[in-house]
């Protein structure tokens, strides 16, 4: 999240199943943040808060079940303005398809916020090749977005933030203890909500380690596609693992493969808990039952034949 967050899985995952502004220094100082939280934290959590923005690297290995796929990475290089560019690329492959992603985020940071700027999507592979442009305009109070072929002016009257750097965002607000855990953003030409539950404390163990994290639950109205991902406390909540359920089916399985920062992380905040939802448990404990027993290599045999 951005991180792998809930907007990458489902590009990588969709593998198996502009108009120009002011610069953005110069455009710091025009936009309207929103009103920052008067919140007394201390100089120690202030750190903690920010940590997530400290320059570092994050490789990632794509699975399906037992059968890898491929990788992502992250990149947030060191900058000396309040102006980030973060960038994210990853290939895939199942049988016959591919995938290939570039994006890239360009974004202020505004009394402790984040504020989009720029965003590039370049998707190449099998089937249709395509590219997404958003240039955020908050100071002109609109968005506007390329997808595709077909260009539209969204408003923007509220934060905003696009699919890439949210994952920042969302990493400070767990440090900050913020609730709700939910966030606005532009993607494929709409404005969609995303909100999160903080699940339980757990310990994760991978090959390229094991990490004390938070489990992250999305939030959704319905039970049959399920998204949980874990972050490691010691990492500025870096998330270390993401797991895609649909219908209690195993669909897709990010895994941290290495990770670098380029400078001493401090002690992280205790994330408050917020526990699960019981009926939304019992609901794909059900859906799991009513699943068939597919092997891994017939299922992805049917996704491959579906595309």
């Amino acid at each position: 999240m951005s991180s792998l967050t809930l907007a990458n899985s489902q590009a990588i995952e969709s593998a198996v199943h502009t108009e120009q502004g002011a610069s953005p220094i110069e455009q710091s100082s025009q936009v309207e943040t929103a009103p920052a939280q008067h919140i007394a934290f201390t100089k120690a959590a202030r750190a903690a808060i920010m940590s997530p923005l400290t320059p570092h690297t994050a490789s990632y290995k794509v699975f399906y079940g037992s059968f890898e796929l491929g990788d992502a990475h992250y990149t947030l290089p060191k900058t000396d303005s309040n102006y980030y560019k973060y960038h994210f690329d990853s290939e895939v492959g199942l049988l016959m398809l591919s995938d290939e992603r570039k994006i890239e985020s360009e974004f202020l940071v505004e009394d402790g916020r984040l504020t989009p700027y720029r965003y590039s999507h370049e998707r190449t592979g099998t089937g249709s090749d395509y590219e997404e442009q958003t240039l955020f305009l908050k100071n002109e109070q609109y968005v506007h977005t390329i997808y595709k072929s077909d260009a539209i002016k969204l408003d923007y009257k509220e934060e905003l933030f696009d699919p890439l750097m949210v994952q920042l965002q969302f990493r400070m607000d767990l440090a900050a203890n913020k609730r709700p855990l939910a966030f606005k953003m532009v993607k494929d030409m709409e404005v969609d909500d995303y909100s999160f539950r903080v699940v339980a404390d757990e310990k994760v163990t991978l090959d390229s380690g094991t990490y004390d994290t938070v489990k992250i639950e999305v939030v959704r109205d319905s039970s049959k596609r399920q998204t949980f991902f874990w972050m490691a406390k010691d990492l500025a909540y870096l998330p270390v693992r993401l797991s895609h359920f649909s219908k209690g089916s195993k669909q897709l399985d990010i895994q941290l493969a290495s990770y670098q920062f380029d400078a001493p992380l401090p002690p992280m905040t205790t994330a408050i808990i917020d526990g699960s939802d019981p009926e939304q448990t019992k609901k794909a404990l059900e859906w799991m039952q009513q699943e068939n027993d597919t092997s891994e290599l017939e299922e992805l045999k049917r996704l491959a034949t579906e595309h």
